[in-house]
This record gives C-alpha cells, structure tokens and sequence, in this order.
C-alpha cells in the first residue's frame, strides 16, 4: 500500500454514523434541486413567460452549473480543507434557491439556476473527499455504501416532495425548500463535522498545478479505468432516467401511480445492492465483486437488447420489462462504489480533486445517454434497452484497461 493512500488518513472508527447520514443527506442536494421541482415545469413557463419548453433551459442552466463546478470544487477543497468549500458551496446554493423564489424575470431565474449549481457542486465533490480521508480499501467501500444508502432515495423522493409542495402552494415554495434545506445541511456541518483535511495536507492554490493536477490524475492508470467504470455505471442510470417517462408512459402504459411505484421498487434494488455490497467487502475482494456484477449486467443487458428487438420485453410483456431493468440496476448498486473507492486508491493526498474529475466525468459522458435515448425511435423499449445496454459495454471496456493497470495492493480491512 502506498503512503499516499492511507498512511495520513484519520481512523474510520472516528466517522460516526451520523457522519454519513449527515453527508448522505449533503449529497443529495443535487438530486433534489434537480428532480423536485420536475412537476412544477408547466408553471414555471407560464409564470416567468419563457414560453413551452423553457423549464428544459432552466434545468440545462442547472446542468451547466454543475459541470462548471466541479472543477473549482475539488481544488478548493484539497486547499481550504473539506468544511470551508462545502459550506461556502452551500450557502450560494441557498442564497441562490432563494432567488430563484422571487425572482421574476425567466432570465434571471436560469442565472440564479446556474449559479447554484456552481455552490451545489460542493455537495456532490467533497463528501467523497472526505470518504477518501478517513478510510481506503474495504473500509472506504463499506462507508461509500452506507453513504449511498442515504443518497439514493433523494431521487426517488425529489419529485413526491415537488408536488407536495404544490398542493399547499406554487412552484416558488419548491426554491424556498431548497433554500432551507441548504441552511439546515450548513448547521449540520459547522456543529457536528470535523474537517477531515489536516492543515499540513493542503495543497497550494494555482491555476498552471490545477491543471497539471488534472493531468496527472487522468494519465494514473487506477484512477482512469476505475473512474470510467463508474462512470458509464452513470451513463447506465441516466439512460434509464432518460427513457422512463416514454417507456412507461407511452409504450407500458403505467398510471403516475404505477410509474411511482416502480421508481420506488427500482431505487430500492440499487440500494440493496449497495448495502449488500458493504456487508461482502469484508469477505471478496472488491475487483472480484465488481466483475460479478458486472458479468451480471452484461448478461441480462443482451437479454434485454434480445427480447426489446424481438418485440417480447415492451408493451406486451410488462412485468418482464421492468423485472430486466431492475436486474441491471440492482447490479449498479455493487459497481458504483466499489469503482469510486478503486479510482481513488492513489490519489489520498488530493482527493479533492480525484472527486471532481470523476464527477466531472460521471456528469459529462453519463448526460450523452440522453442525448441517445433521444436519437432512437421511440414507441417500444429499445431505447432504453440500448442505452442500457451503451453503458455496460462502456463498463466491460473500461474493466479491460483496469486489468492492464497495476494491482493497488491488499485492500483494508
């Protein structure tokens, strides 16, 4: 092992669980600025005239923030410590959800958008940091699990949360949850989260090392293999997300109740898939799990591209569809996390900015699902069974270029 990776990093016995509850729910600040106001689209386009389609700009201006961020989140971070950007990240989120509450102009409201991704990306780059500070190995995969546990039910509560919210009052109130929700999550942290960063860790601040950072990160062959592969675990997810509504709208013919119900069913394989990944660490190594469930995913994936082409998985057979995609989900919830802790291996002493290029990763390649899904014809469930099916073999060509890179040694206990 090198020192590098573990020698300064703070004993895990000392992150409670409270700890990861409380970055669980930091990180899911970025699902749920996203997903909660979904039901609220038709009245933000006619409350602030941007005219049919324009909440689709609104959330693009989001997605921008976010990739912008994630670049300046992590070098911050390796500079200032873990609390310092996180909680100035946090505070512009709410200032910005806060503005994006009264503000009247449709303009204006995509700027306040945008620039609260740029503070929301703190959520999404440092709680990973602070995972890789304070564990490795089987340790860090164990907390990176309990961590998703928390995580992944934001997005399958964002949007139930949106349209309670409407029922009492109008899409505003939906940005001044947001705004409140950021607040909370900066009391959390200033009163019980320790900065994980010692001082004599921190990495100078500049531009040309910034990017000689990132250069050197990308070119590290652990970090590049394990990061794709987490990467197109993404692509899988998002071209799932990005299909759904068609799929089960349109071709499956699913209630909003149905629909809800199955979101719920869907998100819970992947976390019992994350969970269950936790407990095995401790006895299989994680490549060995994350080849298993990649072998998984790689099987059922061609079963579902099979019987969508053939006409089974659809329409006719929807009890078989939504069974294939949880499959494949549920195998998701091993790959994720143990791809994350893997790409991290080697990069403890700056890990602020190993999370930020994987995010940046994860967001840039994985929002290109869409962008297929888009391009297939729709009216059956070939789209999503591509898609799906685009990112595994991302996965399995990403899984070649690990088993090149060099072995990262015996995994903590």
């Amino acid at each position: 092992m090198t020192p590098s990776s573990s020698s300064h990093a703070p004993p895990a016995r000392q992150f409670s669980a409270w700890h990861i509850v409380l970055l669980g729910l930091v990180t899911g600040i970025g699902p749920l600025a996203t997903d909660m106001y979904l039901p609220a689209f038709p009245e933000v386009e006619q409350d602030l005239g941007g005219g049919p389609g324009s909440a689709q700009f609104t959330l693009a201006a989001w997605f921008l923030g976010l990739a912008f961020g994630q670049f300046s989140q992590g070098p911050l971070s390796d500079r200032f410590g873990r609390r310092a950007p996180l909680v100035v990240g946090l505070a512009i989120f709410a200032v910005a959800s806060a503005g994006c509450a009264v503000v009247q102009d449709y303009h204006l409201f995509c700027l306040c958008r945008f620039l609260g991704a740029v503070g929301g990306s703190a959520s999404a780059v440092v709680p990973r940091a602070i995972v890789r500070d304070v564990a490795t190995g089987k340790k860090g995969a164990r907390i990176m699990s309990q961590l998703t546990l928390v995580f992944g039910v934001m997005p399958v509560l964002a949007p139930s949360f949106g349209s309670i919210v409407l029922k009492f009052g109008n899409w505003r109130w939906i940005f001044w949850v947001g705004a409140l929700y950021g607040v909370l999550a900066i009391l959390g942290i200033l009163l019980t989260l320790p900065d994980t960063l010692a001082r004599e860790r921190r990495i100078p601040f500049s531009p040309t090392r910034i990017a000689a950072r990132y250069l050197v990160i990308l070119q590290e062959p652990v970090f590049r293999a394990n990061a794709l592969i987490a990467t197109f675990s993404t692509f899988v997810m998002f071209a799932y997300l990005g299909s759904a509504p068609v799929l089960f709208e349109q071709v499956l013919h699913f209630s909003s109740a149905q629909f809800g119900l199955f979101f719920g069913v869907n998100a819970a394989a992947f976390i019992l898939g994350t969970q269950i990944n936790g407990k095995l660490v401790h006895k299989v190594a994680m490549p060995a799990l994350l080849e298993g469930a990649l072998l998984w995913a790689l099987v059922i994936g061609a079963v579902f591209v099979v019987l969508a082409c053939i006409g089974v998985a659809g329409e006719h057979h929807p009890i078989l569809t939504c069974a294939l995609i949880t499959s494949i989900t549920g195998a998701l919830g091993f790959i994720g996390p143990n791809a994350t802790v893997m790409s991290f291996y080697h990069h403890g002493h700056h890990a602020g900015s190993a999370s930020a290029m994987l995010g940046t990763l994860q967001f840039s390649i994985g929002s290109l699902s869409s962008v297929l899904v888009g391009l297939l014809p729709g009216g059956s469930a070939i789209p999503t069974a591509l898609g799906m099916m685009a990112g595994i073999l991302g996965m399995a060509v990403a899984d070649g270029m690990r088993r090149f890179a060099p072995p990262i040694g015996a995994e903590d206990d």
